[in-house]
């Protein structure tokens, strides 16, 4: 049996047409036909029900379209893991990241694994941190970094990094050095409070942020990269952890505004893990040199 017969054969099934079938796998129709009745005559069983120029698979045929895919998958698998072998790596690391974290410096934590650990394959999942949890238990993914803590009791999870969240607004064009302090009271209640950009502090936030100013307009802004855009163009202010605004500070394009009136949270980032093996102990021990 040949495996390009499989491939034709699941190509036709879900295409439910020969001519389209040949289209896909860039061979001749009369090809398709051969493939069909090869593996119809290697199986002893009828695959497909002519119908004119449309195709209906039979009973028989639907059965074994789930073991041809699942020969496929494994086949493919295999070919995946021989190119790697070949390429230098001995092993594949997959990560579940959420796009706050990965919008700091993880790229720059992952070149310098790479180079450290060059015979590890890496795979890099982003996904959103109430997503993380579920791929990490399906073992879509061998390690999680996310920005929310789990509960569940077949996964391992601890904390990496602890950020302190600081109040950023728009840079005023005065000179720090000369400029007298803005007021964080007056930011917050002649702007908007740019919130929910990070998935686990802000209804608290809120809350004690209402208790202050009540009089505070809020618009739901669910990513940093909007928020921070949004405040450098004028349009409010927001609590962001520290991380996520170092370049903007440095770089002046936002300021830090002390707001001793509230108590700010922490923002934490959590390695996820179902299986705690070699591989994800040396990426956690690499990563703890670095601060995200």
């Amino acid at each position: 049996m040949e495996f390009s017969w499989i491939q034709t054969f699941v190509t036709a099934a879900e295409c439910q047409n020969f001519r389209r079938a040949s289209e896909l796998l860039f061979i001749s129709q009369p090809s398709v036909t051969v493939h069909i009745q090869l593996l119809e005559k290697e199986l002893g069983i009828l695959l497909f029900l002519r119908e004119g120029r449309k195709v209906r698979l039979t009973e028989e045929g639907k059965v074994y379209l789930t073991h041809a895919k699942e020969l496929l998958a494994v086949y493919q698998e295999g070919i995946l893991k021989l190119n790697s072998f070949q390429q230098g790596y001995t092993s594949h690391l997959t990560l579940a990241i959420s796009p706050l974290i990965a919008d700091t410096i993880l790229p720059f934590v992952l070149k310098r694994y790479t180079s450290t650990y060059p015979q590890v394959e890496i795979s890099v999942k982003i996904v959103e941190s109430a997503e993380i949890e579920h791929e990490v238990l399906s073992e879509n993914a061998d390690l999680g970094l996310s920005c929310m803590d789990s509960l569940h009791s077949e996964l391992t999870s601890q904390i990496l990094y602890r950020d302190r969240v600081l109040l950023a607004a728009p840079h005023d064009g005065a000179d720090s050095e000369s400029a007298l302090p803005l007021d964080p009271e007056e930011l917050l209640t002649s702007n908007y409070l740019l919130t929910h950009n990070h998935p686990v502090y802000w209804d608290s936030l809120c809350r004690a942020v209402k208790m202050k100013i009540p009089g505070v307009r809020m618009m739901e802004v669910t990513q940093i990269h909007i928020t921070k855009r949004f405040i450098a163009e004028g349009l409010g202010v927001s609590f962001l952890p520290a991380s996520t605004v170092r370049r903007e500070l440095l770089e002046g394009r936002l300021l830090e505004v002390d707001c001793p009136f509230l108590p700010l949270p922490e923002a934490c980032t959590y390695a996820i893990m179902k299986d705690v093996h070699k591989k994800q102990k040396e990426f956690l021990a690499f990563l703890a040199q670095f601060r995200i």
